[in-house]
């Protein structure tokens, strides 16, 4: 029997169309946790953001996150807020970037950016861009915690439960529905 080598030719194409349309559908998978300060600072924070009408400059070095499996992320940093009023920066720490919808001990935080700050009665308050308080939540401290340090983020009481801590201070956070 003799093949033509037209229609070799032809199913080695096909076979090799079908193999390249397969591989670029599927995704690689991405595993769930924290994001480090080197893979947040400079890299996915900007250096400088805007809060209440005026840009503070991002403590890369004080900065982490999460990604999820879907390649969603929270991410954190502290902020240079000196050229900030008394009142302002007493609350706004740091800043808050989330591509999910959260839940911070009770209270629901929306896809977006915001100002945040662990304040005094062991409160942890979240604000948005023109710092109006959108709500205040406990925060805890880690009396446990053996090298703090200024801004970082862990694993949290259970599976998908994160922590965000500034010092010894924290409050926990989960990906809302």
């Amino acid at each position: 029997m003799r093949v033509r080598p037209r229609v070799v030719l032809l199913a080695v194409l096909a076979l090799v169309f079908s193999t390249v349309s397969f591989a670029q559908t599927q995704k690689p998978t991405v595993k769930e946790g924290i994001l480090t300060t080197s893979e947040v600072g400079g890299k996915l924070f900007p250096e400088k953001v805007f809060f209440r009408g005026q840009t503070a400059s991002v403590q890369a070095r004080n900065s982490g996150g999460v990604r999820y499996a879907d390649e969603l992320v929270v991410i954190g940093a502290l902020v240079d807020s000196s050229g900030y009023a008394s009142g302002i920066r007493e609350k706004y720490q740091g800043y808050l970037i989330t591509e999910v919808p959260l839940e911070v001990n009770g209270q629901a935080l929306k896809p977006g950016a915001y100002g945040f700050g662990f304040i005094e009665n062991d409160k942890f308050v979240v604000m948005d861009l023109g710092a109006n308080e959108l709500f205040q939540a406990n925060s805890k401290k880690d009396a446990e915690l053996k090298h703090p340090v200024p801004l970082q983020f862990s694993t949290g009481s259970g599976s998908g439960i994160y922590r965000l801590y500034k010092g010894r201070d924290y409050v926990e956070f989960h990906r809302a529905k």
